[in-house]
């Protein structure tokens, strides 16, 4: 999947910002690089961040269960929005070893799959 319920822009695009974020920029800087409003970037940050500890529990179960061998969940990031957008990084790239046809998507791209394209919708996960 490439988009996400009830967002304009890319999956991709919106991975960028978190991936952003989590390296500690501000929504206003992110905005500025990526060419967006900063409302816009900061609605993306606040749904990710008020769901961090659900979407890291659920990517890092996934993770266990697509994992070859003994999987070491993620390195803790320093924050609740680090460790969830290090639980999704490392889940795709866990499910891109197991299924080599989803080489090639972008790791937002797979979270957007798993998450049937509600990451950032209300209720989920």
């Amino acid at each position: 999947m490439t988009v996400l319920l009830r967002r304009a822009d890319v999956v991709v695009l919106i991975g960028v910002a978190l991936v952003a974020r989590a390296a500690g920029a501000g929504h206003r800087v992110i905005a500025a690089g990526l060419g967006r409003a900063p409302e816009t970037v900061r609605g993306w940050l606040r749904r990710f961040g008020r769901r961090a500890d659900s979407v890291r529990g659920l990517f890092v179960g996934l993770l266990v269960d697509v994992a070859a061998g003994d999987p070491m969940p993620p390195d803790p990031a320093g924050s609740a929005f680090g460790d969830a957008v290090a639980a999704v990084l490392a889940t795709a790239g866990a499910v891109a070893s197991r299924w080599p046809g989803v080489v090639g998507m972008s790791p937002w791209q797979i979270a957007s799959a798993v998450s049937g394209g509600r990451l950032l919708a209300p209720g989920w996960p």
